[in-house]
This record gives C-alpha cells, sequence and structure tokens, in this order.
C-alpha cells in the first residue's frame, strides 16, 4: 500500500491524494467476452475483488466466477439502461464495497452503410458503446472522487481514429469515447481519479469472429506487425493503469501499429 501524497494544485493549492485500497473493487462491464474476460482474471491476479458484468452471457460469466480466486460479485444489465445500471451498483456496493476501478469494456458492433443501416441499430451501438460507458461512469466515479482515489479505463478502438466503411456507429461511439477519457480526466485529476483509454488492435473474439476471412487477411497485411494481438496480451496492460498516478487523459495503443496506418 502507498501512502497519502501531496501534489501542487494548477491555482497554487495542494490537492491531497487518497491511499490506493489494498484490495480494490474493480468492476468489468463485458466481462463474459474474450478481452472482458481476461481483464477479470488479470485484476483478481493484482488482488482486486472484481465485480463480472454480463449482458446475456451469463454460462460464460459463471465460469469465469470459477476461476476467480478472490472475492467477487456476478451482475447483469444493460449498461444501456440509467435504471439498470443504478440496480448493478447497488448489487456492487452490497456485497463488495464501492468501486475502485471501473473497466468500461461492454460493446457491440452492428456494421452496415450509414445510407441503409436502421437508425435503430445505429442508436443501440451508441447507446452500449457510449451511453453505458457514461451511465457506469456516472455511477461510480462520486465515490472514487470522495476517496481521492480510482481509475477508470476505457476500452476503444483503432476505428475511433481509422475510417473503415461500414463502422460509422462503432467509430462514433469509440470517439466520443476518446473524448470522454480525456475530458473526464480532466475534470477528476485533482482528487487523485485518472482516466484512460485502453485501445486493443484486432483480437479474434466473439464481436469478430463472424468476419469474413477475406476481410481479416486483408487486415492482418495492412498492420506493421503482421499479426493479431491477444485478448491476454491487452489484458497485461490493465497493472500500467492501476499503478501510475500521474498518466492521465491518454490512449494506449496495443494494436501491431494499426493505429499509424
Amino acid at each position: 500500500m502507498r501512502g497519502g501524497q501531496d501534489a501542487p494544485g494548477a491555482s497554487g493549492g495542494r490537492a491531497v491524494f487518497g491511499v490506493r485500497p489494498v484490495s480494490p473493487v474493480a468492476l468489468v462491464t463485458g466481462a463474459s467476452g474474450g478481452l472482458g474476460r481476461e481483464l477479470a482474471l488479470e485484476l483478481d491476479a493484482a488482488g482486486c475483488r472484481v465485480a463480472v458484468h454480463y449482458n446475456s452471457s451469463r454460462e460464460q460469466a459463471e465460469a469465469l466466477a470459477g476461476e476467480l480466486t478472490h472475492d467477487h460479485v456476478l451482475v447483469t444489465g444493460d449498461v444501456g439502461d440509467w435504471q439498470a445500471v443504478g440496480v448493478m451498483h447497488a448489487r456492487i456496493r452490497e456485497v463488495l464495497g464501492e468501486v475502485d476501478v471501473l473497466v468500461n469494456n461492454g460493446a457491440i458492433r452492428k456494421d452496415a452503410l450509414m445510407a441503409m443501416q436502421d437508425p435503430a441499430q445505429w442508436r443501440q451501438v451508441v447507446d452500449t458503446n457510449l451511453v453505458g460507458a457514461f451511465h457506469t461512469t456516472r455511477a461510480c466515479v462520486p465515490a472514487m472522487l470522495r476517496a481521492r482515489w480510482g481509475r477508470v479505463v476505457n476500452i476503444v478502438s483503432p476505428s475511433a481514429l481509422i475510417a473503415t466503411a461500414g463502422q460509422t456507429a462503432y467509430a462514433a461511439s469509440k470517439a466520443g469515447l476518446i473524448g470522454l477519457t480525456r475530458t473526464l480526466a480532466a475534470e477528476c485529476g485533482r482528487r487523485g481519479v485518472t482516466v484512460n483509454a485502453l485501445s486493443p488492435g484486432f483480437m479474434i473474439t466473439g464481436m469478430t469472429d463472424t468476419l469474413p476471412a477475406h476481410v481479416v487477411e486483408g487486415m492482418r497485411e495492412k498492420i506493421p506487425v503482421p499479426r493479431f494481438v491477444t485478448p491476454r496480451e491487452v489484458a497485461r496492460s490493465i497493472g500500467l493503469f492501476l499503478d501510475q498516478d500521474c498518466m492521465t487523459g491518454q490512449v494506449i495503443s496495443i494494436d501491431s501499429g494499426a493505429s499509424i496506418t
């Protein structure tokens, strides 16, 4: 455990930062998916008590919970629904306590050219990926600010920066999440709460394994490191976000160089 520390504020005052909990409570949304599972396991290995969130994949979430070594809880609900997030948050507080580490990983992708896409489908992607992250963050951050220690990690995508036809909804949601990350970092930094984004490259997971083989191969050929990252490789970086007090508002890419092409 680290002791508290003082840091000079921009206005000349001093901000008193809190202390990292010995066993932080971490909420991982979308933990039943490929990356979410690895993030939850990595946080558990780091000593966190993990709230495993799922929406529809209960069986996978229960299997993940069986692998965790510390106290944990399963929670479910549509993150795009503010009331559902409130119920979920109350359950976490009841079982584990206030959330210290929030990983906004829950996301969906429904690709289609905008000119032909159902507006309701487009809105569903943004509601889950962007509005959902707002809901969970809005629920969890006040307690972090009171404790003067907390971590928010938003999972974004190279799609936020690289144009891919058919992904206006997904790209808009992830680009919006980068903007949310940077602005919230500015709001929370003086109270010891950091807000960063993690941008994985293409991974073969439940969200992507239905893509045609020629599309997958075309993506592989474009990246400087000609292989896709694994969920495990991406998840290993989560410790950096926990440990660094002065890293905030950043987008860390683990994407085989996709974001520079």
